[in-house]
């Protein structure tokens, strides 16, 4: 797998250059404290697939991990394998059904990233509440979302992530999607915020682009880079039904426009990581059963330089 993340994934350079990472982990939770899970064993995410998941976090200098579960082992094994100079900052459990009893994570390397003083959950205020609207918020967030300051080669910058509740059918997202757009524009344009780096990333579960989702999403000058426009966010997706695609995760921040500080770090380029093409290989295990002990998402990930 090494070789692989070397070809796929930009090597990580201190003062040079900034990897930022979103990554869906399905149910990360529970684990088997076993190399090799049984056929009864359940879950069925084991020691040496949590291995492979280490690996793979490692390559990035911070990364938003999306359904991680009240239940911590797995996280907590993770963090084991990445070692010291890893660190971990994430929210409580968001409670009642449509929470899912999910957190919201970064894990970064302290090596060169730091955390630098923020850390917040969104709560939407009573008027934007009390819009009227089809499309508009009239409750808070499913799962609320997380922003964390962090700061590297004398670079600030606000990540925010979150996992947008995917509902009966595409149209309860839209709500969400636009209240976050919202929230963010006017976040960037307060002279008095903490900073006016803004990042959102994580699972916005958004079809493609030029959907009622996507504008959404996009509404207040949220911008995705080319790069990661085409590119498969699951295992599911279908090369030759490119229009079937989903493209739930996202990483998107503002250029300028509409009157919003422009982000100041420059973007080299983004990707992911298609690690079906060499993850638990021997095993040869169906994407179903991949997806329940690595996961269902790939990681989306940006590079970005740091030196002036």
């Amino acid at each position: 797998m090494c070789a692989t993340l070397d070809e796929d994934v930009p090597a990580k350079i201190p003062d040079r250059n900034l990897l930022i990472a979103t990554w869906n982990l399905r149910g990360f939770g529970d684990l088997t404290e076993s190399w090799k899970c049984q056929e009864n064993d359940c879950p069925k995410r084991d020691l040496h697939a949590l291995r492979c998941i280490a690996e793979i976090v490692s390559r990035f200098d911070v990364i938003a991990l999306q359904e991680v579960k009240s239940n911590l082992k797995c996280l907590r094994h993770m963090l084991k394998v990445l070692g010291s100079d890893w660190g971990l900052i994430l929210t409580d459990v968001t409670k009642g059904e449509p929470g899912n009893s999910e957190r919201m994570a970064f894990v970064f390397d302290t090596r060169k990233v730091r955390i630098s003083g923020l850390a917040c959950e969104l709560v939407v205020p009573k008027e934007q509440l009390d819009k009227i609207g089809s499309d508009a918020l009239n409750k808070q967030f499913a799962r609320t979302p997380y922003a964390v300051s962090f700061r590297s080669a004398g670079k600030t910058f606000i990540l925010v992530t979150l996992h947008v509740i995917y509902g009966k059918d595409a149209e309860e997202r839209v709500p969400e999607l636009k209240a976050i757009a919202e929230w963010l524009a006017e976040w960037a344009r307060d002279i008095n915020g903490w900073d006016h780096n803004l990042i959102a990333l994580g699972d916005f579960n958004i079809d493609r682009k030029g959907d009622r989702l996507y504008d959404a999403f996009t509404s207040t000058g949220l911008y995705i880079p080319e790069d990661l426009q085409k590119l498969p966010r699951t295992i599911f997706s279908d090369p030759n039904k490119p229009d079937k695609n989903k493209f739930y995760d996202q990483i998107a921040w503002f250029t300028g426009n509409d009157n919003t500080p422009a982000l100041s770090l420059k973007f080299a380029r983004g990707g992911n990581f298609d690690f079906t093409k060499i993850a638990l290989k021997s095993l040869n295990l169906t994407k179903q059963q991949l997806s329940y002990r690595i996961s269902d998402h790939y990681p989306l990930w940006a590079e970005f330089e740091v030196r002036e």
